[in-house]
């Protein structure tokens, strides 16, 4: 079943939750994130918040392969589906 943005925000906090008890250390790289868009089952995430801060914050880790791969363990637990995550 294809996964659509609403649908993936309506459970991104139990995503978020799943990820924080699976990998602490990718939840606390991730859990910022925002949901830009979805496309063939990519989901692409935005940190554009950290524009916020003041100095480097290493917002790079959010593109750490295996934190992605963390987070699409996460997701595919709590919806079923196996999305892929790229920053």
């Amino acid at each position: 079943m294809p996964v659509d943005i609403p649908t993936l925000k309506a459970q991104w906090v139990s995503v978020l939750d799943e990820l924080e008890r699976s990998n602490r250390t990718a939840w606390l790289a991730l859990f910022d994130a925002r949901l830009a868009s979805i496309d063939a089952g990519v989901v692409t995430l935005d940190f554009a918040d950290r524009e916020k801060f003041a100095g480097a914050h290493g917002f790079e880790l959010g593109s750490r392969p295996d934190f992605l791969d963390a987070l699409s363990d996460a997701c595919e637990s709590v919806l079923g589906v196996r999305l892929s995550f790229k920053s």
